[in-house]
């Protein structure tokens, strides 16, 4: 089968979309014809075979300019006419579009007019952009419809629509996108991120105490939070030597280290920045613990990479983090602002190292539920569904199934 996947955030680009559709790629192209169509590393065009034997073609692009270094985005200005060229050229089976943003609608629109089947899959949440828009109450709320109503008319032209979680489907399909959405997860490398690795090269690399540490990985903006780790590290300081290891980076990176000196424990918090992939399995083999309190996570792929190695999880208790962190189980939730609260659980794992690990153990078993050979597996029939459904002109079975459930 020969694939496209559309993505608006791609390879070098760190965060958790852009980890998604590369490890798709990547896992589909051992067995079929893979592109990948997303923004260039510069203004101008270019195409060729990338890692994995991915095909990829960028479109030209610019830099944004707020938010975060490095990101780049295609302008819509002949954009829909560069995708039908591109569609035309490479003559997919299926599309596989990753945002409903610029290159995302391009393609998907484009795809709908050539009559190639479409699937979309929703990554995104406005909660994570209420934060930086400089306006009030009333302006973010109104923001927040017109950005729903927006993936709605854009992935009104997909033949299927999935999400990461049945939270992110359901929150999709309130919004206004055509039911049923159907929950797939991103799923990961089980063997990658796995109980068995040793953290203690890790350690040593980063200067790492003997004492446990909480990590967090993810990008330091404003949405995930982190200084709500720093707050509750200080509360437990008065008994409990624990470091914070922060991996990752962002807008709120300096924020966090003048917190961390007010509070008076910089000492016990190491930032190691952005981290090689390669390096990122070590990085959870070093935890003794996780936290995790963004409130605006439709799956979380830290959260399941820590849990796959056994490591039990600090999460808020907002969004999709329920449906991995089962309260009491795989580790423990907490009310979003409430910093005693998540210092107290801390205190708990602290307290009870053998439920922490007996935690850990659990939340590797809900983690094994997310293979990311079963996500390979499911979109793959998906998108075979969906070719064969174009002969006939009737629902895809995977749709008419859900439809049956509803």
């Amino acid at each position: 089968m020969r694939i496209l996947i559309a993505a608006d955030t791609y390879a070098p680009d760190i965060n958790g979309a852009s980890y998604f559709a590369q490890r798709l790629a990547n896992g589909l192209a051992t067995e079929h014809e893979v592109h990948v169509v997303s923004p260039s590393l510069r203004r101008h065009a270019t195409s060729g075979v990338g890692a994995g034997g991915v095909t990829e073609h960028r479109l030209g692009s610019l830099p944004v300019l707020v938010r975060r270094r490095g990101v780049r985005f295609r302008p819509p200005v002949g954009a829909e006419r560069r995708a039908r060229a591109l569609l035309r050229e490479v003559a997919p089976d299926v599309v596989h579009a990753q945002s409903h943003f610029l290159v995302g609608r391009a393609v998907i629109r484009a795809a709908h007019a050539l009559g190639i089947p479409v699937v979309a899959t929703n990554h995104f949440m406005p909660d994570s952009l209420l934060p930086y828009l400089p306006v009030g109450a009333g302006l973010q709320r109104r923001f927040y419809r017109w950005a729903w109503r927006d993936v709605a008319r854009v992935f009104a032209l997909a033949d299927v629509v999935t999400a990461p979680t049945p939270f992110a489907a359901a929150l999709t399909e309130s919004a206004g996108v055509a039911a049923p959405v159907l929950p797939i997860s991103c799923g990961l490398d089980l063997e990658r991120f796995t109980p068995d690795r040793d953290g203690r090269r890790f350690r040593q690399a980063h200067a790492l105490p003997s004492t446990p540490v909480l990590a967090y990985v993810g990008r330091l903006d404003r949405d995930k939070n982190v200084h709500e780790l720093v707050g509750a590290l200080a509360l437990v300081r008065d008994r409990w030597a624990v470091h914070l290891l922060i991996v990752g980076d962002g807008t709120e990176r300096r924020r966090l280290e003048t917190l961390a000196s007010e509070l008076g424990v910089a000492d016990s918090v190491t930032f190691t920045g952005w981290l090689a992939d390669d390096e990122l399995p070590d990085a959870y083999a070093a935890a003794d613990f996780f936290g995790m309190p963004g409130t605006a996570e439709l799956q979380s792929l830290a959260t399941l990479e820590a849990m796959a190695t056994g490591v039990p999880v600090l999460a808020v208790d907002a969004s999709a983090l329920p449906h991995l962190v089962h309260h009491g189980e795989t580790g423990w939730l907490y009310r979003h602002g409430d910093v005693p609260e998540l210092a107290g659980r801390l205190r708990a794992l602290l307290n009870d190292p053998a439920a922490a690990r007996q935690m850990g153990r659990r939340a590797r078993v809900v983690a094994g539920g997310h293979d990311l050979n079963a996500t390979l597996a499911a979109f793959t029939g998906l998108y075979d569904a969906c070719h064969r459904a174009r002969s006939t002109g009737q629902l895809p079975a995977p749709l008419q199934a859900a439809a049956s459930k509803r």
